[in-house]
């Protein structure tokens, strides 16, 4: 299969959910709950999460869907060579607290690599998508665009752009990188989001520290990648996707431009 075939019906599917996220964000209409982690999900997540694996499931019936909202037990899907990965409401303490700072994230999975990404930004009608070696885009007000990661013109001396959430501890964040090239800060919400700005160039890199599952990075990886940038735990080793019955992730950092030492910024071991 050809998986850019995949990416017009993907934009309906994705669009279509972001549109019913932004209008459950804009009504207000939607309960909140807490989860065993005591993180949030509302019903707007399971609203999500119902239309994306019914449309996907009806899209490619032979891929199973692997929803953060729906999550199947391992005894089911240890076998998957291929399926969807999808984060239906990916930054919901951001959609609670109304920053608008949230997106729909879906990814294809083969052999435990993502090798379609596609997030969609409801508040700002942005959608960005990859596939595996076929350039990483954006479309905006009609318009599709390539994207790529920034090109410094000091990869040791010109500031870094990072990208920050704004529910982590900021301190704790910055003291992970070297001081010796200047940071420049900008505040935003869900892992994905982040992770494509760094994408498109409106940042440089995102470190998160603390507990994501698979879904928050699947789709973000391959969007980064075909970007010409990296998503890599904090030692610098590519993540693994399906591997065993724990779905969470490592501490992962999302990296720009490769003329950069990363390994200066960030120095290793990470912990």
């Amino acid at each position: 299969m050809n998986y850019s075939d995949l990416i017009s019906p993907l934009s309906d599917i994705a669009l279509e959910t972001a549109a019913l996220l932004l209008q459950e964000y804009e009504q207000g209409d939607f309960t909140t709950f807490a989860k065993v982690d005591d993180s949030p999900v509302t019903s707007a997540d399971y609203a999500a999460s119902d239309l994306l694996v019914k449309r996907l499931q009806k899209l490619t019936p032979d891929f199973p869907v692997l929803s953060e909202e729906a999550i199947q037990p391992w005894q089911v899907r240890r076998n998957w060579q291929r399926y969807w990965l999808v984060d239906p409401l990916d930054g919901t303490q951001e959609f609670v607290a109304g920053s608008g700072d949230f997106a729909v994230s879906i990814a294809l999975i083969e052999n435990g690599m993502p090798v379609l990404g596609m997030i969609a930004w409801p508040t700002e009608n942005k959608l960005y998508y990859a596939v595996h070696q076929a350039g990483a885009f954006r479309v905006a007000a009609n318009k599709v665009e390539q994207i790529h990661v920034r090109q410094l013109r000091n990869p040791l001396t010109d500031p870094l752009v990072v990208a920050l959430s704004r529910r982590q501890p900021e301190a704790r964040i910055l003291s992970r990188y070297d001081s010796v090239q200047p940071l420049e800060i900008i505040h935003t919400g869900s892992c994905a989001l982040k992770s494509a700005l760094v994408a498109e160039g409106s940042a440089d890199v995102f470190l998160r520290i603390g507990p994501t599952g698979e879904w928050d990075t699947g789709a973000a990886e391959v969007l980064v990648k075909e970007a010409g940038g990296q998503l890599v735990d904090v030692h610098f080793q590519p993540l693994a996707y399906n591997q065993t019955a724990d779905t969470g992730n490592p501490d992962f950092i999302v990296l720009g431009d490769p003329a950069v030492d990363w390994r200066r910024v960030f120095p290793a071991p990470l912990t």
